[in-house]
């Protein structure tokens, strides 16, 4: 090798040495960046809708910044962040001190964020009565029949199943008058053609669902009984109801962050606490954690 290509040679190296360094800081920085890089969010379900939303605009107002939600029902959801297929996590509840206890063996402390109010919501016919007590849903779980009416629910792994379970401290639910049809549109539709069906989803997929589905006339939101007021009355899920609390099957929101590190999850976790994720919360029509400030302009001289 003469001189000349030995210089060609050093040359070439020291550019695909510089280059290498380059992509690995690049890959370094996106990593760490808490605006940009990549990262899984595991998401209970039923909380979907909200979660895709702010995704969306998170998205396109941080171009480098990519969210890859998984959907799955609650206990699913768990497991996998437990194995480690995600840091970080959406639910409508914390870990309990079992599932906590794989963290805690890492010395790893979650961040953890409220950002939103949704609700249970009890979805029936419109040829039915409108209005139900929480018993009567625990005792179509527990087996009991009530009227001839079957629960549609979406998975027995579901979190809104394991709400009504800790509140009717239910072990095992039974599957008499259960019926599961995966999806809260299958619920909806199920509860539209059965008079003596009640469907079992999310405050937050009923208001997403309810835009575009086809026999909305059909359907309608029961009002539940809330006997802990001083005056027993029937509640509907609604962003007021929500807010003094008035409606029994209320739900928070929360985001949790097992990342070790300020990644992507702590900019996304910010911008769903922050004012533009609550005002996205407070437009989907479920109650922020923080309501969002209004802008008032005041103006000396009206034309």
């Amino acid at each position: 090798m003469n001189l000349f290509n030995k210089i060609i040679y050093v040359f070439l190296s020291f550019l695909f040495f510089i280059s290498c360094s380059e992509k690995s800081g690049e890959k370094k920085n996106k990593k760490d960046d808490i605006l940009s890089g990549e990262i899984t969010v595991l998401v209970d379900e039923t909380l979907m809708p909200i979660v895709e939303e702010q995704k969306e605009v998170f998205e396109s107002s941080y171009y480098n910044a990519k969210i890859n939600l998984l959907a799955k029902p609650e206990i699913q959801s768990i497991n996998e962040l437990i194995k480690g297929e995600a840091a970080m996590i959406i639910l409508s509840r914390e870990l309990n001190e079992e599932e906590k206890k794989s963290f805690e063996q890492r010395s790893i402390t979650p961040r953890i964020y409220q950002f939103a109010y949704d609700a249970v919501a009890l979805v029936a016919n419109v040829n039915r009565d409108s209005t139900i007590k929480t018993e009567t849903i625990l005792d179509l779980m527990r087996g009991k029949s009530v009227d001839g009416t079957k629960l549609i629910i979406d998975n027995p792994n579901s979190s809104l199943v394991r709400y009504f379970r800790e509140v009717g401290k239910i072990d095992k639910i039974a599957n008499n008058f259960i019926e599961v049809k995966g999806e809260a549109n299958s619920i909806l539709n199920e509860v539209a053609d059965g008079s003596s069906n009640i469907g079992l989803i999310s405050y937050n997929q009923y208001l997403s669902l309810e835009r575009h589905f086809t026999k909305k006339d059909k359907i309608r939101i029961l009002s539940v009984l809330n006997d802990t007021l001083q005056s027993p009355t029937y509640v509907k899920p609604t962003q007021a109801s929500l807010s003094t609390g008035e409606y029994p099957l209320r739900r928070e929101v929360k985001v949790l962050n097992y990342q070790p590190n300020l990644g992507l999850g702590m900019g996304f976790s910010a911008f769903l606490t922050g004012d533009r994720g609550q005002r996205i919360v407070l437009k989907s029509g479920l109650l922020p954690a923080k309501m969002p400030g209004r802008e008032i302009i005041i103006r000396d001289n009206i034309n």
